[in-house]
């Protein structure tokens, strides 16, 4: 199962017929780089060699890979170059790959920056699936996304071969024997040499702080004063850290779906355990069901698969526990996913585990071949080095009722993760939880939504305190899913297009029904 606060997973099955990018094309498709309506450039960011602080983007048409067609319309793919270690600007340096699509208008705002999550999500495959829901802001910005460093196509990790990965999901994620809990740790020991040998030097050099300084270059270079900018679930965080390293560069901000920036590993895995069961008690009712016994009765089949996996209509693979559990989170992750959790359970208890196992694929970006995609690569070389706590097993089993009294169904799961996830993780992690106060910053929106389950209501609230007096601005969504703009809530949407296109803040604490 995959960590902490994994991107918008409801999208994973759909980027698997994204297309990647890359440069080189006629000169018929190449645009003017869009400084001549942009606000006028700031000076370079601070110990950015002047080489990189004036390069150029050629941006071309998107080509296509082995997984999917190029991208059609009037998307435009580049490649930024920044210094591998940010501690030595004039060193190293790296290729980020870079989407975009100009603003359709005349009255231009500048460039709005999307990052959707993870960490390890593709901007480059995902910002052109995301265009129709931002359709409104189009016109007056340029939507620009990217490939963080260590994913996808900007220098992107692979740490284990299909076959491993495969093989891996018969690993116990709940251990319940001395044997059980040496294999589960070894596996996640064996993925970390793996992110080693794959990642090599790029392995120091993938933490948030280190993109945020990726996006400040990227700013410049795009030629905007400031940084609009609309991040989602961890794109939250990584937008709290860019405030906090250039609250003067901060333009119109939208954080939505918001990560807790005060919780630890272990507050982040309980915050997530209380956030699933909560939206899981509201899927339950929505059927009808007591939640509580609801939750017995899905925990009781999810024993029986530890005994047991079920058969499934994919050959040579059974529904195992683990499995199980990650095909009952996608379908949470948006209201629009629960007939196919019902229906899913029903046939798992009929003894049939084929759908809960199509739905654990789509979120593990396994496609009908068997090939795997590379988020949860990128996004435990990010997290882990990000985070400096490392939990041991023993330190694991003191919490574990609690958060099994959390959670009946997704308590234990979590507990286990933060044991196993940095589990002697060849690089050390650089904090304990990020910093994202920003004083002086321009107000950030904050969008928060009481039915997020990765990402649960708390944490938006707790973003816009640390983020500081005048800066945070929170507004609420009463509703279910991961995020929030473009769920259904004309009162979101039109709160958001008015900051972003009019510059009109809401007032803090505003409700959305």
């Amino acid at each position: 199962m995959a960590h902490l606060v994994r991107w918008a997973a409801l999208t994973a099955a759909a980027a698997l017929l994204t297309a990647g990018c890359s440069g080189g094309s006629s000169d018929e498709d190449k645009d003017d780089g869009g400084r001549s309506s942009a606000e006028p450039s700031t000076a370079a960011p601070s110990g950015v060699p002047q080489a990189l602080a004036s390069q150029t983007l050629e941006w071309a048409r998107c080509k296509g890979t082995d997984d999917a067609p190029a991208r059609d319309g009037d998307w435009r793919c580049a490649t930024l170059k920044a210094p591998l270690d940010w501690s030595d600007p004039d060193g190293e340096t790296i290729d980020l790959a870079l989407i975009r699509s100009r603003a359709s208008g005349d009255h231009r705002i500048g460039s709005l920056l999307f990052n959707f999550g993870g960490p390890g999500g593709s901007g480059v495959s995902m910002m052109p699936s995301y265009a129709d829901t931002v359709s409104s802001l189009h016109e007056r910005y340029d939507l620009v996304s990217w490939d963080p460093r260590g994913v996808a196509a900007s220098e992107g990790v692979r740490c284990r071969t299909d076959e491993a990965i495969e093989a891996a999901e018969s690993v116990d994620s709940t251990p319940d024997t001395p044997a059980e809990e040496q294999a589960y740790l070894q596996d996640a020991a064996d993925f970390g040499e793996g992110c080693e040998k794959a990642a090599g030097k790029l392995m120091q050099h993938v933490s948030t702080t280190d993109t945020a300084r990726d996006m400040d270059l990227m700013r410049h270079v795009l030629g905007d004063a400031k940084m609009h900018y609309f991040g989602i679930s961890y794109g939250t965080e990584l937008g709290g850290v860019y405030a906090h390293l250039f609250p003067k560069h901060v333009g119109r901000v939208i954080l939505d779906a918001v990560v807790d920036p005060g919780a630890d590993t272990m507050g982040h895995a309980e915050n997530q355990a209380r956030g699933f069961q909560r939206a899981l008690d509201d899927y339950l009712e929505s059927t009808g069901q007591d939640p509580a016994q609801g939750s017995r009765k899905i925990a009781d089949l999810l024993d029986r698969l530890d005994a047991e996996p079920l058969p499934t209509s994919s050959p040579g693979r059974k529904l195992t526990q683990t499995l199980a559990l990650t095909g009952i989170v996608l379908p949470l992750y948006s209201e629009s996913g629960w007939p196919a959790l019902t229906s899913a359970l029903e046939a798992a208890e009929e003894g049939d585990g084929s759908e809960l196992l199509a739905l654990a694929d789509g979120y593990n970006e396994r496609d009908p071949s068997g090939r795997y995609g590379t988020t949860t690569h990128s996004q435990r070389v990010i997290s882990c080095l990000d985070d400096k706590q490392r939990p041991t097993v023993e330190e694991t089993k003191k919490l574990l009722p609690r958060f099994e009294k959390v959670s009946p169904v997704f308590g234990a799961f979590l507990g286990w993760d933060t044991a196993g996830w940095c589990h002697d993780w060849p690089v050390a992690g650089q904090h304990e939880t990020p910093e994202v106060s920003a004083p002086g910053a321009a107000p950030v929106l904050v969008v928060g939504n009481t039915g997020d389950p990765a990402t649960p209501y708390e944490g938006a609230r707790r973003m816009a305190d640390e983020l500081g007096k005048d800066v945070g601005v929170v507004l609420t969504w009463k509703g279910e899913g991961h995020g929030a703009y473009g769920s259904g809530s004309d009162c979101v949407d039109s709160a958001v297009d008015a900051y972003l296109l009019k510059g009109t803040v809401p007032k803090d604490g505003k409700v959305c029904s």
